[in-house]
């Protein structure tokens, strides 16, 4: 769990802004749930691995002796969807589809890009099991990664059905489909030695893991495998429908079939996606189908499909790569307006309000200063322009600007300031790419109040 420096903050808001307004054309509406849910609610949906990642919190008051747990906060930001679906069903539209981007937390050792607080950015379409809902998220998410200025990224695409065809063909128990499928997600992170031998010590025999693990390096194989199950073949067919219907959208030419993907969280009922980009170490994000998930929670058997942008992992891989536009990477004010004397703070106050309201950011230096000063901390804050109004200039009624790269200084009517500087600057002024953290999508600090 980490401070967030004004970079950081700066950074994050650039990219959840294009990920909100990309979701938006896509016809997702926001939603938002409390920090904490009931432990029932969360434990038994994630699988082993998952239960053990949940932060559990204590009962309070004349409970808190007894040790027990009572609430958790979120795992992830798909069961509590699923709840909220099953609670408000009545009071949402026949085909419901919500974006969330809020914090999560998992009782994680921390690694690179891996972090026991983390903002999600989900997606998810209910209602309806038509391979276009998967082939919209694939697009929209597509979309988000080449606005952010991702190329060469993949999105693998397999299926649960074709996993549990191939696992019962190749001899693996039905009871041993969920630890297999757990260590079968970990095939980029141990390889496929420390696959098989977890695979063993899971119960699953030498010879059906030796099958497994042949299937996803040879393709023939797999396929011979999965063919043998009714279900495998329909779910092979979907497979081909969301790769053909995608050709019509910004995923062309990036969805790549890959056997070995499994996504180890037990509630994926149909297709399963991740992201890949090369060079990188796990992936930007994933998702996949869900059908029965919201029925736990109503009894209903209702369709749904979401994928989930890792956040934290974009933003370590952008940073590292110098991504970020360079008024994102350093940003500093528009206009530093100096203070030159005590009697002058008045006229600098009335200076910097009208840049303000002219679109300009503007910073006060809050301190009747020696020049000199006043520009090394121009110089530090990254300050485009300096505005300077002394004695003499407020007689004439005159701003002298001085631009803090070529150093040349320049004296103009007041009237005009706000002219001159956009003219001399063209691209100083409002930022269309960074919007309010507050007003677009609620702060950092509001959405922890909610614990």
């Amino acid at each position: 769990m980490r401070d967030f420096l004004p970079d950081d903050v700066r950074r994050r808001q650039y990219v959840i802004d294009i990920v909100r307004r990309t979701y938006e054309r896509y016809g997702f509406e926001p939603l938002e749930t409390p920090a904490l849910e009931n432990i029932e609610t969360l434990t038994g949906k994630y699988g082993e691995e998952g239960n053990r990642l949940i932060f559990k919190v204590l009962r309070r008051g004349e409970h808190e002796a007894s040790g027990e747990t009572d609430l958790a906060l979120r795992y992830d930001l798909t069961v509590p969807l699923a709840r909220v679906v099953a609670e408000h069903r009545a009071q949402l539209p026949k085909f419901f589809k919500r974006y969330q981007i809020q914090p999560v937390w998992r009782a994680d050792r921390p690694a690179r890009g891996r972090f026991r607080e983390f903002f999600q950015c989900d997606v998810d379409a209910i209602g309806s099991t038509s391979p276009v809902v998967e082939v919209e998220m694939i697009a929209a998410v597509s979309e988000v990664l080449q606005s952010l200025g991702f190329t060469g990224f993949d999105v693998q695409l397999n299926h649960r059905e074709l996993l549990t065809a191939m696992l019962n063909a190749a001899g693996v128990c039905a009871d041993r489909h969920t630890d297999a499928l757990v260590s079968i997600d970990k095939l980029d992170k141990i390889g496929q030695d420390g696959v098989r031998a977890e695979l063993v010590a899971r119960g699953v025999g030498d010879a059906a893991a030796a099958t497994c693990l042949q299937a996803f390096e040879d393709k023939p194989t797999f396929d011979r495998l999965v063919s043998q199950d009714e279900r495998g073949k329909k779910a092979a067919e979907n497979i081909a429908a969301i790769m053909a219907l995608a050709e019509a959208t910004p995923a062309k030419g990036h969805i790549n079939f890959t056997p070995r993907l499994a996504r180890g969280l037990s509630y994926y009922t149909g297709a399963i996606m991740e992201i890949s980009v090369p060079d990188l170490a796990g992936s930007l994000g994933g998702g996949g189908r869900y059908d029965g998930l919201i029925g736990m929670f109503s009894g209903e058997n209702i369709p749904a499909c979401g994928f989930s942008l890792g956040l934290e992992r974009i933003l370590v891989v952008m940073t590292e790569r110098q991504m970020f536009p360079a008024d994102v990477q350093a940003s500093g004010p528009d206009v530093l307006v100096t203070i030159f004397a005590a009697d002058s703070r008045i006229e600098s106050l009335r200076l910097a309000e009208d840049l303000r309201a002219a679109g300009f950011r503007v910073e006060m230096y809050p301190e009747a200063d020696k020049l000199g000063k006043q520009f090394k901390y121009a110089s530090a804050r990254n300050a485009a322009l300096v505005a300077i109004l002394g004695s003499d200039e407020i007689v004439r009624g005159e701003v002298t600007i001085k631009n803090m790269k070529s150093g040349e200084q320049s004296s103009l009517p007041r009237t005009a300031v706000a002219e001159h500087l956009r003219g001399l600057r063209p691209d100083l002024g409002p930022r269309t790419d960074l919007g309010s953290r507050t007003s677009d999508l609620g702060s950092r600090t509001s959405d922890l109040d909610k614990q």
